[in-house]
C-alpha cells in the first residue's frame, strides 16, 4: 500500500486548446503508464485521455478521463478535464474531489477566459495549484507577460521558478531556479532529462530571476529572510519546503515552463507535482483525516451507466473498503453493498481488492446520484456537495420513427443521470420533448451520442434562450385562503413581503408569537417555490427573488400542510404582480481570436448583436476582443464569424449573467 503522504490526487484544467490532454499524455508516457505516445490530432490511435470516438473526431475532450501513474515514489491518480466551457460540470466535479490542480496556459495567449472561469473553480474548492505555461515553442511566446497577466486578471501571487533557454523555435529547455541547472530533454521523445551547467550567456539572467524568486518567497519563510539580508546561500531543502507551505496555504502559484508537444519540461511539472502539491493528508474534508483505520466516508462524483449497470466514480475521504462490505448514501438512507472496485485509466479498468482513504475508484452497480455521501454504519455525515450551473440553451427533439421513441428515451434517462447540466422536460404546450444544456456544442454531442450509441435518429428545432424573470421591486402580500364545502374545510392566511436579491431564493421566517404553526412553516416555503418555477409575464422560472413572511393566523381544524402550501403558492403570485416583473437573458462572455486586419469587423458585427465591448488585447500576429452579447443573438455565430474573417478567427463563449431583456418568442 502506497502511503498515504505519497499520493497525489490532481487534475488538470486549462483554457480550450492549451495542450492539457497532450501534457497528460506526456505525463503518462514519462511515468511509465503507456509505452507510445498519441497526439489529439494526427490520424493516429488519438490521446490516451480522450477515448471516446467523438473526442478523436473533434479533437477535444468531452468528458473527464482518470488514470494512475507512478514517478518515483510518489502515485500520481490525475483526471484530465475538458476545456471547452459547455463541458464545464466536468472541471467541477473533479476539482470538487482532486487535493491540487496544475492549471495549463499557453505561453502565446496567456490568461484566456476559460482560464479565469477555471480559476473561479480552483478558488471555489480551495484547490492548490501550479501553473504551467505551455507552447514555448510557438512564435510570440512570452512566459514573463503571462505571469503577469496572472496576476493582473487572475490575483495571483504567481512566481516562477524557471527561467527559458530560448523561445518559440529556439526553445531548447529550462533553467532550474531552485537548483540552479540547466534542465534539457534528449532522445526521440525527451525521455532523457539531463541536468548541465548553465550557459554563460544566461548566468547574469539566472541570477536576477533566483533573486525575484527569493524575494518573492521570503515573505513566507523568516528563515530565508535572514538568509537573504546576512547575505548567505539559501539552502534548497529550505526553498522546496517554503514553496510547498505557501502553495498549500493558498497564498502562491509557483510557474513552470515548457512544451508538451515537444517533450520538453514535463518530467521538471511531474517532480514539482510531487513536491509542492498536497496529499490527501495535507487535505481535511470536514473532520475526516484520510485514516484508513477511520469509518468509511465517500463522495460519488461522476456516474457513468454502462450496458452492466451504473459506474460510480468515488473520492474515499476516510476507511477502507472492499468487495462485499456495506456503506450507507446519507442521501436516501439506503443499505448498500459494495460489488466490484475498479481502479480507472481512461476507458480500462482493472479490479481491486481493497481501497482506502485517499483513493478515487469507482464501484459497480451502486445505487446513487452524484454528489450524494456514502458512510459506514459507524457514523453520519453528509459532505458538501459540487456546484451545478444552470442551463443556458434548449432544444425541442422528437424521433424521427416512432420505433426509436424508447431508444431515444433510454438515452436522455442515461445522460440526465450521468451529466446534472443535461435536462430533460417537456413542452406542456406541444408535447414535445426538451432538452436543456450549456451551450450549442453540449447538445450537438448528446444529439450525436443518440445516434451512435443508440442507433436513433431525431429531429431538432431551432435553440431557444432560457430566459428568467425577476422582479426589481418590494411587494407585500396579504393572502387568507379559505374554502369550505361541507366538512372540513382549508383555511390559511399569510402575510408578508417579496424583494429583489442577489440569490436566486431566500425564504425569512419571521412569524412571531405563533401566529402560524411551526409545522407549516415548510409549507410555506414549498408553495413559494412551487410558485417561482413559472412566472407571470411568460412564464419562465423566476429567480433573484427573497422571501420574507412575517405573519397570518390558522383555523386549529381547517388548517393543513396542504392549505398554507396553497395559500404561498397564490400569495406569490399576488405579490408577483406588484413588484415590477421583469425578463432577463442570459449575456455571454464572448473572446473572440482574430488577426488584426479583421478588428474593425469582428467589433462592428458584435455590437450589431446587441454585445458591449469590454476591451481588446493586442498580442503579436493577432487580438483578442472581450465582449458581452446576448445569447439570443449568438446563435450561428462560428458561421458568420468564419465569413467575415475567412475563417481565420477563432472564438469561445461562456455564461456571464443574466440582465434585464426581453424574451423572443
Amino acid at each position: 500500500m502506497v502511503p498515504r503522504g505519497r499520493i497525489r490526487n490532481i487534475g488538470i484544467s486549462a483554457h480550450i486548446d492549451s495542450g492539457k490532454t497532450t501534457l497528460s499524455e506526456r505525463m503518462l508516457f514519462y511515468t511509465g503508464r503507456i509505452h507510445a505516445i498519441e497526439e489529439v490530432r494526427g490520424g493516429g490511435k488519438g490521446a490516451t485521455m480522450d477515448f471516446m470516438e467523438l473526442e478523436k473526431e473533434h479533437g477535444i475532450t468531452i468528458t473527464s478521463a482518470a488514470t494512475t501513474c507512478q514517478w518515483k515514489d510518489t502515485q500520481i491518480n490525475l483526471i484530465d478535464t475538458p476545456g471547452h466551457v459547455d463541458f464545464t460540470i466536468e472541471v467541477e466535479r473533479a476539482l470538487r474531489v482532486l487535493d491540487g490542480a496544475v492549471m495549463v496556459l499557453c505561453a502565446v495567449a496567456g490568461v484566456q477566459s476559460q482560464s479565469i472561469t477555471v480559476d473561479r473553480q480552483m478558488k471555489r474548492y480551495g484547490v492548490p495549484r501550479l501553473a504551467f505555461i505551455n507552447k514555448m515553442d510557438r512564435t510570440g511566446a512570452n512566459p514573463f507577460s503571462v505571469v503577469q497577466a496572472m496576476h493582473d486578471r487572475l490575483g495571483l501571487n504567481a512566481v516562477l521558478l524557471q527561467y527559458p533557454i530560448g523561445s518559440e523555435d529556439r526553445f531548447e529547455g529550462v533553467i532550474d531556479l531552485v537548483e540552479m541547472t540547466a534542465d534539457y530533454f534528449e532522445g526521440n521523445n525527451g525521455e532523457q532529462w539531463v541536468k548541465k551547467p548553465i550557459p554563460e550567456a544566461l548566468e547574469n539572467e539566472a541570477q536576477q530571476a533566483r533573486s525575484k524568486m527569493l524575494d518573492a518567497l521570503s515573505l513566507f519563510s523568516d528563515a530565508m529572510t535572514v538568509l537573504l539580508l546576512e547575505g548567505k546561500e539559501v539552502p534548497k531543502q529550505l526553498i522546496w519546503e517554503t514553496i510547498r507551505n505557501a502553495t498549500l496555504s493558498l497564498e502562491l502559484t509557483p510557474v513552470l515552463l515548457g512544451s508538451a508537444f515537444k517533450n520538453k519540461g514535463v518530467q521538471n511539472l511531474l517532480d514539482a507535482i510531487a513536491l509542492y502539491l498536497p496529499s490527501p493528508l495535507d487535505r481535511v474534508e470536514t473532520r475526516y483525516v484520510a485514516n484508513p483505520e477511520d469509518p468509511v466516508v465517500a463522495l460519488a462524483f461522476k456516474l457513468m451507466v454502462e450496458s452492466f449497470g451504473q459506474l460510480t466514480y468515488i473520492r474515499i475521504y476516510s476507511g477502507t473498503l472492499k468487495p462485499g462490505d456495506t456503506v450507507y448514501n446519507s442521501r436516501t438512507g439506503k443499505r448498500l453493498q459494495i460489488g466490484r472496485i475498479l481502479r480507472i485509466h481512461a476507458n480500462k479498468r482493472e479490479d481491486v481488492t481493497v481501497a482506502v482513504a485517499g483513493d478515487i475508484v469507482a464501484l459497480v452497480g451502486i445505487d446513487c446520484a452524484s454528489g450524494d455521501t456514502l458512510h459506514s454504519s459507524e457514523t453520519q455525515v453528509s459532505l458538501e456537495g459540487m456546484f451545478v450551473p444552470e442551463p443556458v440553451i434548449t432544444l425541442a427533439i422528437t424521433p424521427k420513427k416512432q420505433e426509436d421513441a424508447d431508444r431515444v428515451a433510454k438515452a436522455l434517462y442515461r445522460f440526465q443521470r450521468e451529466d446534472p447540466t443535461f435536462r430533460v422536460s417537456i413542452d406542456p404546450e406541444s408535447n414535445a420533448t426538451l432538452i436543456s444544456g450549456m451551450g450549442e456544442l453540449h447538445l450537438e454531442i448528446y444529439i450525436e451520442r443518440i445516434k451512435r450509441e443508440y442507433n436513433a435518429l431525431v429531429d431538432v428545432g431551432k435553440p431557444a434562450v432560457a430566459y428568467r424573470e425577476t422582479i426589481s421591486k418590494q411587494a407585500t402580500f396579504d393572502y387568507r385562503l379559505k374554502k369550505q364545502s361541507g366538512g372540513p374545510g382549508q383555511f390559511a392566511h399569510i402575510t408578508g413581503w417579496i424583494e429583489p436579491c442577489d440569490e436566486q431564493f431566500v425564504f425569512e421566517n419571521r412569524v412571531v408569537g405563533g401566529t402560524i404553526l411551526k409545522e407549516f412553516i415548510p409549507a410555506c416555503e414549498k408553495g413559494f417555490l412551487e410558485a417561482m418555477q413559472s412566472g407571470l409575464l411568460e412564464g419562465y422560472p423566476v429567480t433573484g427573488v427573497k422571501v420574507v413572511l412575517s405573519g397570518g393566523s390558522y383555523h386549529p381544524i381547517d388548517s393543513s400542510e396542504f392549505a398554507f402550501r396553497a395559500a404561498a403558492h397564490q400569495a406569490f403570485a399576488q405579490a408577483f404582480a406588484q413588484a415590477k416583473p421583469q425578463i432577463l437573458e442570459p449575456i455571454m462572455l464572448v473572446e473572440v481570436e482574430t488577426p488584426h486586419e479583421f478588428v474593425g469587423r469582428v467589433q462592428g458585427d458584435l455590437s450589431s448583436r446587441r454585445g458591449l465591448l469590454l476591451g481588446s488585447q493586442t498580442l503579436q500576429g493577432y487580438s483578442v476582443i472581450q465582449a458581452e452579447v446576448p445569447l439570443e443573438r449568438m446563435f450561428g455565430y462560428s458561421t458568420d464569424l468564419r465569413s467575415l474573417t475567412s475563417g481565420m478567427a477563432t472564438f469561445s463563449m461562456e455564461f456571464s449573467c443574466y440582465k434585464p431583456g426581453t424574451a423572443v418568442k
